[in-house]
């Protein structure tokens, strides 16, 4: 007996809450195809946008579809048993293609357009990244980034103390461009990484809002993406090892930027101490000085040291 197989219907219906303009805008990514080709999709009568799928296949087909607010469904598809001799001695009857039928499928194959997992292009704003290759790909910009402003440093003390004004100028000259340049890189990371949300990628410029641009990346680490296909492409493929580290070394650089704090913290705090004790010891010390020489003994008169000189008189002699 042979396998059953299925097909996918849709009708016009939208999944609630969808609009109908979003959902042609999906419909027409998914398909890789302009909106003016769906369009007559959306007329209200049945249409069949894929045939002969197995049970899996037509699951897959039909959340692939749902992801752009389209209500498609499941039909069986009738099942008709051919024997040997039919198909030797009957030539297969090809019907006329009708592009304006609008019982035509797409032309596009669905199954084409829907890899199981999307193709990595670091430097480029199209696929989609999940939250551990985002971490990943930030921490080796940020490692290049290091490692090329140390080169610079070191080459600007050398031109510094050499004197050279010409070589300075051409420094930094590279040295702005490439920091534009890691700038734009880091772009195409938080592009991608809004793609596997099923966000747009515009929704980038809201790290430029003060208050909002201190707390969206970190959204950006929080929220989970898409597990299924969306209208961004398929999902990113499954993280390896080399991810997981260098992700992990985000914790690493966390904990050393704390301690690093903290230790600048307790150093200011003691030095401010010390200068605190400092100061009140040398102005305590011009104050006794002061004292000192406010309460010498005054200068004594030649009468009164006279008189004082005199023996005492013993009051029993007398």
């Amino acid at each position: 007996m042979s396998e059953n197989r299925f097909k996918i219907v849709f009708d016009g219906t939208l999944l609630p809450g969808v609009d109908i303009d979003s959902a042609k805008r999906n419909l027409a990514d998914l398909y890789k195809s302009e909106v003016a080709a769906v369009e007559r999709l959306f007329n209200g009568l049945p249409v069949t946008l894929k045939r002969e799928l197995s049970q899996t296949d037509a699951q897959t087909y039909l959340q692939a579809l749902r992801n752009t607010g389209i209500d498609a469904r499941i039909e069986p598809e009738a099942s008709i048993d051919l024997s040997l001799a039919d198909v030797h001695h009957h030539a297969p009857v090809t019907a006329p293609a009708e592009p304006d039928s609008p019982y035509a499928p797409p032309r596009a194959n669905v199954g084409e357009s829907l890899p199981e997992y999307a193709t990595l292009k670091p430097l480029g704003l199209e696929g989609r990244i999940g939250r551990l290759r985002f971490l990943a790909w930030s921490m080796v910009l940020s490692l290049v980034t290091i490692a090329v402003v140390a080169v610079f440093a070191l080459a600007g003390l050398a031109l510094v103390s050499s004197d050279s004004t010409a070589g300075l100028i051409i420094g930094g000259i590279l040295a702005f461009f490439l920091c534009l340049a890691f700038f734009i890189v880091s772009i195409m990371i938080c592009v991608q990484r809004l793609h596997d949300l099923g966000w747009s990628g515009w929704l980038w410029l809201l790290n430029l809002v003060p208050f909002i641009g201190t707390f969206f990346p970190l959204l950006l680490l929080a929220l989970p993406g898409n597990t299924l296909a969306n209208r961004y492409g398929a999902p990113p493929p499954p993280n390896s090892t080399s991810v997981k580290v260098l992700s992990s070394l985000w914790l690493v650089f966390i904990a050393l930027f704390i301690v690093g704090a903290l230790a600048g913290g307790i150093s200011a705090i003691q030095d401010e101490y010390e200068d605190t004790l400092e100061s009140s010891y040398q102005s305590g010390s011009v104050t006794t000085d002061d004292v000192e020489v406010e309460t010498e003994s005054p200068a004594i008169s030649p009468d009164d040291a006279a008189e004082s000189a005199q023996p005492p008189v013993d009051s029993a002699q007398k």
